[in-house]
């Protein structure tokens, strides 16, 4: 099965909501990893909230959309997040102490749980590109 669907977000807490939507609906058309899916749209959540939060923090009154692109093939679904904040320095990227008790600073933690893969790509026209992978 090959399902290739893409849609572009405002960089804003309020799209927030129509990312888990949009996700939500693509895994509802799906079969696949049905078992798994409120753990995928948390997983696409908080990547885009990552990049609301911290490609964006200087700049939360951008016009500037976000990208997000959701594909089903051999066996494995990919989810792209693209966006043109402040570029991504990996190193930095970690989740808290997970015996810190205290709301936030998990969300890197869930996707690395949830995903098999995640990685950051080059991408042309993009400063960020983020892929999330599943195999099924």
């Amino acid at each position: 099965m090959n399902i290739v669907e893409s849609q572009d977000f405002a960089v804003n807490t309020k799209s927030l909501r129509e990312v888990r939507d949009f996700a939500r609906n693509i895994f509802d058309k799906s079969p696949i990893l049905q078992s798994q899916k409120d753990e995928l749209v948390l997983a696409i959540a908080e990547a885009a909230q990552n990049i609301v939060k911290h490609a964006y923090k200087d700049n939360q009154d951008t016009t500037d959309k976000m990208q997000i692109k959701i594909s089903f093939k051999d066996n494995e679904l990919e989810i792209g997040f693209f966006d043109k904040g402040k570029p991504v320095n990996e190193e930095n990227i970690k989740h808290r102490k997970l015996d810190d008790v205290k709301p936030g600073g998990l969300g890197t933690y869930f996707i690395q749980q949830i995903m098999d893969e995640v990685v950051f790509k080059e991408s042309t026209g993009w400063h960020n590109h983020l892929v999330l992978t599943k195999k099924y």
